[in-house]
């Protein structure tokens, strides 16, 4: 029986006329016995694309047609969900992306590598929408048991979310029809669930419902492993677009399920997917309590991994990498490890610190010297006094940072006049000896700015001269009034307006 003859028999009917002879009534016939044979036609070997496109365009429109009870029963359900899950897959199987091969980077070069995909994908996200449409009628229906219908979907919602989380946002196999359909299904999804957003769908609406976070990571984990991940482009933003909207404490029950492949994307070669995976790290890291993660080491195998990616030259990768690991270290600090078998020297916070040093004092890059500058207050805040471990090496950064201009918002400079700041706070009575090289570099840097000729945007400008004031500030508090007396023999010779004013405010406030 063709799936065409099946929507004619049914839609005669739904207008009260008489079938056609060659067309026997659908309604005749159990919803089971009507999508056994639909499953049957459309995995038929040999049947070309053109006809399977077809097919679902009339499946599309058999579902529209057909009466929500014939699809689902009375008390009892007249479809089983073994047979509902092997056409939702078929369907998945059909809009699926193409597999990559292992030892490619990525899809051809041509733009018809994807060509066919958002349009399979529209159709069939048609097909899912008319499906949960029968379903929320037929939940919201008085003469239908609404537990019938939460019987059969579970079989297929996963598969569901799955196909709409690929296809929902902006990507070389999306369309601007695919992507409004994915939208539109991922919001019926939700609505037929009964839940209020993704994450409730995910997560449960309590802390203590399960939702389909678990059943959506099953299907998904097949295709997460080292041999598979790859083959399908897709499949790693579904990952982390899911691992986000689940948060604590859910986010903790699932630990073993999600961090496997968080890690494995960390750590790949290329740059687009070691962002992706230390992304779904630093979410795993802010949303599971820090006994979880520190349990079995996870705690250590997280941070060796981040600590690898501190050699990494990329912008971007960085940014995370330091951000990430700033949340990672107050968990390492609360492990036995972190309390017990290391010295505070050898401490991780320490050993991070010194790299980046290291790295900073030869990087010669702008975009990169912004990265490093812009967090490197906050590895001074989280150490505190003991900074003073670094300080050798800490101040020729400083000084060395402070004398380049890089660029029209000195990024690096304001992060390194922050570092000072913070520096000279945590650290101030170590300052007095290293007061002529802070001072010297500081007032260079003031002299700079104040003559540059206007090369530097006049809110750089002024949030440059400001820290640089604040900095000279602390720098006299420690050093009991020296810089003040330096500053008073520099301010008759000088004849710079600006270079005169953060004078003039150092000596007001010391």
């Amino acid at each position: 029986m063709e799936i065409s003859c099946l929507l004619k028999s049914l839609k005669l009917e739904s207008q009260g006329d008489r079938a056609d002879p060659e067309c026997p009534a659908v309604t005749a016939l159990p919803a089971e016995q009507v999508l056994s044979q639909i499953l049957l036609l459309f995995s038929a070997e040999g049947v070309s694309g053109i006809s399977k496109a077809g097919m679902v365009r009339d499946l599309c429109a058999l579902f529209e047609a057909a009466n929500y009870q014939w699809l689902f029963g009375g008390s009892q359900p007249t479809v089983t969900p073994k047979s509902l899950g092997d056409l939702v897959t078929a369907l998945n199987h059909y809009a699926a992306l193409p597999e990559h091969e292992l030892d490619t980077k990525g899809p051809p070069s041509d733009d018809g590598f994807y060509a066919t995909v958002a349009d399979r994908a529209a159709e069939v996200g048609l097909v899912f929408l008319s499906l949960l449409a029968k379903a929320e009628a037929a939940k919201s229906s008085k003469t239908l048991d609404a537990r019938v219908v939460r019987k059969i979907l579970p079989c297929c919602l996963g598969q569901i979310y799955i196909f709409a989380a690929t296809h929902q946002a902006e990507k070389p196999w999306t369309t601007l029809r695919s992507q409004s359909v994915a939208q539109n299904l991922l919001t019926l999804l939700i609505q037929v669930a009964g839940c209020g957003s993704v994450a409730e769908f995910l997560r449960g609406q309590t802390e203590g419902d399960e939702g389909s976070f678990a059943a959506v990571m099953g299907l998904l984990k097949p295709k997460l492993t080292k041999e598979t991940w790859k083959r399908n482009p897709a499949t790693k933003y579904v990952f982390s677009w899911t691992l986000h909207h689940v948060t604590r404490p859910w986010l903790s029950l699932h630990l073993e399920t999600v961090l496997p492949p968080s890690l494995l994307l960390s750590d790949d070669y290329q740059e687009e997917n070691k962002i992706l995976g230390v992304g779904c790290l630093h979410h795993i890291i802010l949303n599971v309590p820090a006994a979880d993660l520190n349990q079995f080491n996870r705690s250590q195998v997280v941070y060796h991994a981040l600590y690898h990616h501190l050699y990494a030259r990329e912008t971007q990768l960085m940014q995370v990498v330091l951000l990430c690991l700033l949340d990672l270290l107050p968990v390492l600090e609360r492990s036995p490890q972190g309390l017990s078998q290391k010295p505070k020297a050898a401490a991780p916070c320490h050993e991070v610190l010194q790299l980046v040093l290291i790295h900073m004092e030869a990087e010669y890059r702008l975009p990169l010297r912004r990265v490093y500058a812009k967090n490197l207050p906050a590895f001074v805040k989280r150490l505190g006094i003991l900074i003073a471990q670094h300080l050798k090496r800490l101040e020729q950064v400083i000084v060395g940072y402070l004398e380049v201009c890089d660029g029209p918002e000195e990024a690096a400079r304001l992060g390194i006049l922050e570092t000072l700041k913070c520096t000279i706070q945590h650290a101030w009575p170590r300052m007095a000896c290293r007061l002529t090289v802070l001072l010297k570099a500081l007032l260079r840097m003031i002299w700079d700015v104040s003559t540059n000729g206007g090369l530097t945007p006049e809110p750089a400008k002024t949030a440059l001269l400001q820290g640089a004031t604040e900095c000279l500030i602390l720098l006299d508090h420690c050093s009991q009034g020296q810089v003040k007396i330096v500053l008073r023999a520099i301010y008759p010779s000088c004849d710079n307006s600006s270079f005169q004013a953060c004078i003039r405010q150092v000596q007001e406030n010391s």
